[in-house]
């Protein structure tokens, strides 16, 4: 598994971009597509997440909704809470946290710090579950997954 992943941030075109990249290359798949609940914030049934592979590598795009901007960012994938601590502090210091794992570091580089079993659990068909972790995601800043599997099992 690639641990760091390159992550496209796009308004709504997530989605239209994996498509466009995967046709080009000839060792190319769409690896999944996440779409939003009910719960927002992008429309319900929309592509929130798309990943792909170009090559070999792994790429996540997200339909982010910020009017005119795109950006790419690093994913980074933890086995456990306290990497997800440990790059947290560091990458951070200096920068700038922000919601939803997100933070900049102090050279303005966008870093998405994410529990691989948060991924895990979003794939899940459980629409009710998923819903309530996510709901709690969108209140924090550095993921809790203690808290985001509080969430998921209505705790």
């Amino acid at each position: 598994m690639q641990k760091i992943k390159p992550w496209l941030w796009f308004k709504d075109e997530a989605e239209e971009a994996a498509l466009f990249y995967v046709s080009i290359f000839k060792n190319a798949r769409i690896t999944s597509m996440s779409r939003y609940g009910d719960e927002g914030p992008g429309p319900a049934g929309s592509v929130m997440v798309a990943t792909f592979e170009l090559d070999g590598v792994a790429f996540m795009a997200l339909n982010g909704g910020s009017p005119g901007e795109y950006s790419s960012a690093f994913y980074v994938d933890c086995e456990t809470q306290a990497e997800v601590d440990h790059l947290w502090e560091h990458l951070s210091e200096g920068g700038e946290p922000g919601r939803c794992g997100w933070l900049k570091d102090r050279f303005g580089v966008s870093w998405n710090i994410v529990p691989s079993e948060f991924g895990d659990l979003m794939g899940s068909d459980d629409a009710e579950k998923t819903g309530r972790m996510f709901a709690a995601m969108l209140q924090m800043t550095k993921l809790d997954m203690p808290a985001l599997l509080r969430a998921y099992e209505g705790k």
